[in-house]
């Protein structure tokens, strides 16, 4: 007897009913269910399946859904018998991780290993051969190849809260599969990031669906501990907070409209405001990579504790955090999600940090397609691929701007890493000390590729100093070991052969004081704070920056009231608070250079030859997440040499698209 739901939702029915029909006899059949954007299949003889493999793929094309296929509670072999039968079929050489979790509100099997490519066997027929023999899903983790609290506490979340995402998937599934309802209109209204950067967020709404794209709070000092009234992003501090936060209550009368969010990547500017909404009452679902969920996690986790000892109130607390990550549902590159029921997502590459993706969205039934860039990187790098360029459709474009100016240039990237290693020999050589702040994701990353290339291989900077790492640098660095798949083919090979070049001899890891860095004579300094804002590298910096002998090199973006671009801009004396929390002047007579060319971003060069590499191409055009002039200059060259309509909206501008 079908449950009223089922009878109430014609299109559910059909769905499941084609499903059977498909499905042989002998599968044994036991019931369909939605779960998140994807449909469960339950049999009793999940064998039948790996006899005919092109059964699935078939029946995937028919209802246009991923589908997870899963054994009968009943076909399901005791846990400890099902752990021998793993064990024994998967070679020791995998390095399979105790212990070996099994889940059995989904009836699935969590097998961590550091190499997980022999857990899943050629053309994954391991995984078969256990689901086969134990009637487990198995699902397979990647070990770090470095120590990973951050990984270790996320996965460990979810394995706990299993139970809630089971009613919690089922309850999104049921939203994304309603009755689908035409969709008469699509209008974008931009709630932050647009001629400026920070607190990025943009709205998609039709007449049955809201969905915002990033959500993310400004990286401008002063905002902290400003929490009051943050949605209104009023609180009588002179326009302060106002700067801080996204405009959500200009567009949106209630949280509980939000259908979705989907997430770019995990910088603060991009994500900084989720958890702030969970606090408040949103309970939907958040779209982002696997990555980018792990790195959420860090650098999230990190803001409220650098908040809480400098003695602010974050806008949220930890516990916030979790229920944001236990509402995320990740995605892969290429995989097309229905995250509403009008509404379906695509990530592919945008080359910016580890898991950051641009976003394509097609939005009715043929009605109007979007690509949002988020921010970008497309060109060189050592860490990953150029950004994709390659779409199903595109109506229009959204595009970041943050160099988008006529002067933003980039350097030729091998004059770029020898101007910075000429800048660390000279200073090294003088017996001096270099500190080069960086931003803990991504940037910290390609700086420590670069100095491990030429001080492993390049004789003319074989120096014998240390390089030290402090900060959130190391963790980082650990989650891009347990995703290689995301990073450039070398790079990944190199992981994969336990040849980490995050883990090379020459990096030192902080233990201890920091104070006693000033006693071991010449090194280099890489240290998460790459605008001198908070973190590390202002610590080494109050150390470091009377002494003529010493050099700080920015190699990443200063927004305009940072500390780090009043540095640049010739600043000689800086009031920083010591122990008591005393203001004290601090000479700044160490040597400040800026090396360009490592940026995650793209330059004015590399954003025109994106959209004019992109296939299709597009006629409409919006420029974002830049400052105001590189915003609107951007959009002017765009439209002249593209022969399309393109604009700078500013924030609180709603456009319809359709």
């Amino acid at each position: 007897m079908k449950d009223k739901e089922e009878e109430s939702n014609p299109r559910q029915t059909e769905i499941f009913e084609k499903i059977k029909e498909m499905l042989p006899d002998s599968a044994g059949f036991v019931k369909a269910e939605f779960e998140g954007p994807d449909i469960v299949i339950i049999l009793k003889n999940v064998k039948t399946i790996f006899e005919n493999e092109a059964l699935v793929k078939n029946i995937a094309a028919s209802v246009k859904k991923k589908l997870i296929i899963r054994s009968d509670p009943s076909a399901l072999m005791d846990p400890e018998k099902a752990k021998e039968i793993i064990l024994s079929l998967v070679p020791k050489e995998a390095t399979v991780k105790d212990p070996i979790k099994f889940v059995p509100e989904f009836g699935d099997v969590y097998i961590e290993a550091l190499k997980p490519g022999l857990v899943i066997g050629k053309g994954g027929q391991l995984l078969k051969s256990i689901m086969a023999e134990t009637g487990w899903s198995p699902h397979v983790l990647r070990t770090p190849t470095m120590n990973s609290d951050t990984l270790t506490g996320v996965r460990q979340l979810i394995f706990n809260e299993m139970e809630f995402r089971k009613k919690f998937l089922a309850s999104v599934g049921k939203d994304i599969n309603r009755p689908i309802i035409n969709t008469e209109w699509l209008k974008a209204t931009a709630m932050g990031g647009y001629r400026e950067v920070g607190r990025s967020s943009l709205l998609l709404e039709t007449p049955n669906s809201k969905v915002i794209i990033d959500c993310g709070i400004s990286p401008e000092p002063g905002i902290k501990g400003a929490e009051a009234n943050a949605v209104s992003g009023s609180n009588g501090n002179g326009g302060q907070v106002n700067k801080a936060f996204p405009y959500i209550d200009s567009a949106i009368r209630s949280i509980e409209e939000i259908s979705a969010i989907v997430v770019t990547h995990a910088h603060m500017d991009h994500i900084g405001f989720v958890p702030y909404l969970f606090k408040y009452g949103y309970n939907g679902p958040v779209y982002c990579t696997p990555p980018t969920r792990d790195l959420a996690a860090l650098l999230l986790t990190d803001y409220v504790k650098l908040v809480q000892r400098s003695g602010g109130t974050p806008l949220y607390d930890e516990k916030d955090i979790r229920k944001m990550l236990t509402h995320m549902i990740t995605r892969e590159f290429g995989e097309v999600t229905n995250i509403t029921d009008e509404i379906k997502l695509t990530y592919h590459n945008a080359g910016h940090i580890l898991g950051s993706g641009t976003v394509h969205m097609h939005i009715g039934n043929g009605l109007y397609n979007i690509v949002h860039t988020g921010d970008m990187k497309y060109g060189y790098t050592r860490l990953f691929d150029s950004a994709s360029t390659k779409y199903p459709r595109v109506d229009a474009l959204f595009i970041e701007s943050t160099y988008g100016g006529p002067n933003d240039i980039t350097p030729n990237r091998y004059d770029a890493e020898t101007a910075l290693m000429d800048v660390i020999k000279r200073t090294v050589d003088n017996g001096g000390k270099v500190i080069i702040p960086v931003f803990s994701v991504g940037r910290a990353q390609e700086i420590q590729l670069v100095l491990e290339s030429y001080m492993t291989t390049d004789s003319r900077y074989k120096m014998e100093v240390p390089v030290f790492l402090d900060g959130m640098v190391l963790e980082a660095s650990a989650i891009h070991t347990a995703y290689p798949e995301y990073l450039k083919e070398s790079l990944r090979n190199r992981i994969l052969s336990n040849r980490s070049p995050f883990e090379s001899e020459i990096f030192e890891v902080i233990k201890g004081e920091r104070e006693s860095i000033q006693d071991k004579g010449a090194s280099v300094i890489i240290a998460s704070g790459g605008m001198l804002n908070g973190g590390t590298s202002l610590d080494y910096f109050r150390m470091l920056a009377e002494d003529p002998k010493n050099s700080l090199v920015f190699v990443g973006y200063n927004s305009q009231s940072s500390l780090g671009r009043r540095i640049q801009n010739g600043l000689k004396e800086v009031p920083l608070p010591d122990e008591d929390g005393k203001l004290v002047p601090i000479k700044v007579n160490m040597g400040i250079n800026t090396v360009d060319g490592f940026s995650g971003h793209s330059d004015r060069r590399q954003l025109i030859q994106f959209v004019e590499n992109m296939r299709p191409r597009t006629k409409t055009i919006f420029t974002m997440h830049g400052e105001e002039s590189k915003c609107e200059d951007l959009a002017r060259v765009l439209g002249k040499e593209m022969h399309a309509k393109a604009s700078a909206p500013m924030n609180l501008d709603s456009i319809r698209l359709k």
